[in-house]
């Protein structure tokens, strides 16, 4: 049966070959092949083979790696492949990038502390865990500790059982905590994100979640979250698009979002409510369905949206564009998150900047701070952000300040 792989990054004096563990100089790194019963994608056998040939000693520290071309020529696959596959090596800290040199296998490991599980189902979706899982392995807390990373789910229809596989795997390597991103945007995800924190509490190993809490706000759950204060996000974003002046402002987000959202729509009624009294209006629809999009635009006559998030706003500015109605002219939006395609889509993104890299890096310290103390009650740790004015609000038109 077709299995998948998931790569953790150990720093101390073995290495694995054919399974084995077998010693070596303590400056070396070495990785562990986790399989489960799913298919890899294509991108996961390039990083596998490049792991194992390092893990082997056929590159050794601070070789250099195959050029991208090469490698696209020896595993018959695209540059976007290869580039992801490299991409998540460095992520994980088993090679270092530099650019227009190529890649290099890191030699930098130190004696080995703990062992974290980094379980997010959504890494390749959604574009905010990339920086933070960098966040994660450059911060100075993680050079004693390990990365163990769980490759993502595969097809919705499989998602419960692979989700069950993958919290069992990390169990079995004995991890000391895990890192855990909880799923949204399938009808199957509470029940899939209660099975992984139960595996985990069953084990009696503590998580840190990422980003996003597993329960429904403003419910809370018992385990510590590292984020930003993603109301006050909401209140900011709207108040900077009402002094642009608009008034008839609506919320976008898609169905079975995740419970940030929630937060975000809270903050943006209080905004809508504060002082103003102008009513609110959430819509949860499908950005770049036109004719549910027309409808909200026939209905409400919104000259302002405040989106969920920047990949909401980025396909509503599509489809805005599509049915004939000009950003900012005619309306204004905002988004949440600043991507990296935030300033490149057809009109700049005004958004809110999530730290993305620090918070990889408290989650560290923050669950350091619970394997120290871990009957300390469940806190929310969150980063400051700030709001970044581009050209979707028109207010560079007008000349306003950017609400802080």
């Amino acid at each position: 049966m077709p299995r998948s792989y998931a790569v953790g990054i150990y720093l101390r004096a073995t290495r694995v070959v054919n399974g084995n563990l077998i010693a070596r100089s303590a400056h070396d790194l070495y990785y562990q092949v986790m399989t489960t019963e799913i298919s890899p994608p294509k991108h996961e056998k390039v990083r596998r083979t490049l792991a194992d040939a390092i893990a082997s000693g056929q590159f050794e520290p601070g070789q250099r790696l195959p050029s991208e071309s090469e490698l696209v020529k020896t595993f018959g696959a695209s540059r976007p492949t290869v580039n992801r596959a490299l991409r998540e090596l460095q992520l994980t800290g088993l090679i270092e990038r530099r650019a227009g040199s190529g890649s290099y296998v890191r030699g930098d490991a130190t004696t080995r502390g703990y062992t974290f599980g980094l379980l997010i189902p959504e890494l390749g979706r959604t574009e905010i865990f990339e920086p933070i899982c960098r966040g994660m392995a450059e911060a100075k807390h993680t050079s004693h500790h390990v990365l163990l990373w769980g490759s993502s789910l595969g097809d919705e229809a499989h998602l419960e059982h692979q989700a069950s596989q993958a919290s069992r795997l990390l169990v079995s390597k004995k991890v000391s905590g895990v890192f855990f991103a909880p799923l949204e945007l399938t009808s199957q995800k509470d029940t899939i994100n209660r099975t992984i924190a139960e595996c985990f509490d069953t084990a009696g190993i503590p998580m840190v979640l990422l980003d996003r809490d597993l329960v429904p706000y403003p419910d809370r759950s018992r385990y510590d979250l590292v984020g930003i204060d993603n109301r006050r996000a909401g209140y900011t974003i709207t108040t900077h698009l009402l002094r642009a002046g608009c008034s008839r402002i609506v919320f976008l987000g898609r169905p079975g979002s995740a419970p940030t959202v929630d937060a975000r729509i809270a903050g943006y009624r209080e905004a809508m409510q504060s002082g103003t009294g102008l009513e609110p209006h959430v819509c949860r629809i499908e950005p770049d369905d036109p004719d549910e999009v027309k409808k909200v635009l026939d209905r409400l006559l919104p000259q302002g949206f405040v989106c969920a998030n920047d990949l909401t706003a980025a396909k509503l500015l599509k489809t805005l564009n599509d049915l004939g109605r000009s950003v900012p002219d005619e309306i204004r939006m905002g988004g949440i998150d600043d991507v990296k395609y935030a300033s490149l889509v057809s009109v700049p993104l005004t958004t809110i900047h999530q730290p993305c890299a620090e918070i990889g890096a408290m989650a560290v310290s923050t669950m350091l701070d619970r394997l120290a103390h871990p009957k300390l009650p469940a806190r929310d740790v969150l980063l400051n952000f700030h709001l970044v004015v581009r050209d979707s609000c028109g207010t560079r038109r007008k000349g306003l300040t950017a609400v802080r």
